[in-house]
């Protein structure tokens, strides 16, 4: 019964980017992969890749490769972690059909913090990110709120939901806000796959995208 159901869930996540294509152009598709290898009980890896397109894929609007070693403490409720990201950004010129490829290398370091109320699990993040972009230096704060609630106790199936707010350090102060909720899928205890909607939203305008999300344990 749980092959079936985690094949099932599987050919969900696999078809909703076609059923995506098929929508408003403007709602855009992310596809993520986040990894973590455990290199013993104290010391991690962290690696992670976002295709992130404009629409369905094949209209890129950025690629995101982030890599980073942490350190666990607090029995596992607590991680302090040192990463590096590259980012290549495809931005369109204006109103035309024009791009401009932007490069940015990207120095970070966070601290998550793990904690359970009743079978609800919360994660909160805190990011400091130094940000090479082009020729301009840049500074920014984020911070993260994740929450997942499983539809029955022993169940693979949950509800997933975060938001990530963005502070710049200079003005304006105010960059961006995430807000996500989705779906998903326990595979296995080093699987977890994931399908919802995010709305991003800046001072002046928003967007909407469509993520799948594959987190791995190995």
């Amino acid at each position: 019964m749980k092959k079936k159901a985690s094949r099932v869930a599987l050919a969900l996540l696999l078809m909703l980017p076609f059923f995506i294509h098929a929508q408003d152009s403007n709602f855009g598709n992310w596809l993520i992969y986040i990894g973590n290898k455990k290199i013993n009980a104290k010391w991690n890896v962290h690696n992670e890749v976002q295709y992130r397109n404009y629409n369905a894929v094949g209209y890129l609007e950025q690629l995101l490769l982030r890599t980073g070693l942490g350190c666990t403490f607090n029995e596992g409720k607590n991680n302090v972690l040192l990463g590096y990201g590259y980012i290549l950004s495809e931005n369109y010129i204006g109103n035309t059909n024009n791009k401009i490829s932007v490069n940015e290398h990207r120095i970070f370091q966070q601290f998550t913090s793990k904690q359970n109320i009743g079978s609800v699990k919360l994660n909160h993040r805190y990011r400091f990110e130094q940000r090479f972009v082009a020729s301009d230096f840049k500074m920014r704060l984020r911070y993260f709120l994740s929450l997942n609630i499983p539809f029955k106790e022993s169940g693979p199936f949950y509800f997933s939901a975060y938001n990530e707010i963005f502070l710049n350090t200079e003005s304006a102060i105010f960059d961006r806000n995430r807000l996500y909720g989705g779906l998903g899928f326990q595979v296995n205890e080093n699987l977890k796959l994931e399908a919802g909607y995010m709305n991003q939203f800046f001072e002046t305008s928003g967007r909407d995208q469509f993520n799948i999300i594959a987190f791995v344990n190995f």
